[in-house]
């Protein structure tokens, strides 16, 4: 079962990305749902710093697994990351940038709009 697909700006949520094809669902948006413990809701835009600070946290988002075909992650691709990871990235000073059109409103559980706002990619005007 999916949560509405609205965004943190209270708009119909975007796609995050189909190529590579992520989110919980694997329907290219940072949609969530009851079964989505990690709430993976903020449409990140990946850097090799948080590429790095992933891995070294346990979480290797770089290494292709073929086996569960996924092949690896690289800077400059969009994927649905953790909301609380996110979080822990913006405290160790290494947060890439989000796409506040395709970050699910339900990150602002976990992360202030303040905060996604400083990394946002997108930001409409006014």
């Amino acid at each position: 079962m999916k949560e509405p697909s609205v965004n943190v700006l209270g708009q119909p949520l975007e796609t995050c990305s189909t190529a590579p094809v992520t989110g919980f669902f694997r329907n290219g948006c940072c949609d969530t749902g009851p079964m989505d413990s990690g709430v993976h809701t903020v449409c990140a835009l990946m850097t090799e710093e948080f590429l790095a600070l992933s891995k070294y946290l346990g979480n290797d988002l770089s290494t292709p697994r073929p086996e569960y075909g996924f092949a690896g992650l690289k800077a400059g691709d969009r994927w649905c990351l953790c909301a609380a990871r996110f979080y822990q990235a913006h405290e160790e000073g290494a947060a890439p940038q989000v796409r506040l059109a395709a970050t699910h409103i339900r990150t602002l559980d976990i992360v202030p709009l303040s905060i996604l706002k400083q990394y946002a990619v997108d930001l409409p005007e006014g």
